[in-house]
């Protein structure tokens, strides 16, 4: 299960970060703050690529992406099962409307999901206050900060 977490505004940035069902991180991406969440989902997805050095069929796709209710589109939803990728989030809900049906049971908790955070933000301050002022000088120490997370837990 691959789940979608956005972190924390802070100097006119957001981090979005795709990450496993543990919380590891697989792909990040950044905008400004004012932008929208759903956008991100698409190129998240397309940043993750497993490559093995065997041969034979390649591994198997993502089959669930979890997420909250701030990434619910009707777009969203079609793109994600044209890809063959079940969305796990629950579906918004207008005060007109009633809720149909069974709920949407989340197997993972959400503090799965949003553990990737606050290891970046312990760990790595340069990440929460940004020093860096140029966009690509952010995006390769957030790139830096993923690969040591990964070192460190194969160590």
């Amino acid at each position: 299960m691959v789940l979608l977490t956005v972190g924390g505004k802070g100097k006119g940035i957001l981090i979005h970060t795709l990450t496993e069902g543990s919380g590891m991180p697989l792909s990040n991406r950044t905008t400004p703050a004012n932008g929208s969440e759903r956008d991100q989902v698409i190129p998240l997805l397309d940043n993750v690529k497993v490559k093995t050095n065997k041969r034979g069929r390649p591994p198997k796709p993502l089959k669930v992406l979890a997420a909250d209710k701030g990434y619910d589109s009707k777009d969203k939803r079609a793109a994600l099962s044209r890809r063959g990728i079940r969305p796990q989030w629950p579906k918004r809900l207008w005060k007109t409307k009633k809720n149909k049906g069974r709920p949407i049971k989340i197997s993972v908790p959400g503090f799965q999901q949003e553990r990737c955070f606050p290891w970046l933000k312990k760990k790595y301050r340069r990440l929460v206050v940004r020093w860096e002022r140029i966009s690509a000088c952010f995006d390769a120490f957030l790139s830096l900060v993923t690969i040591h997370i990964w070192i460190n837990k194969t160590i």
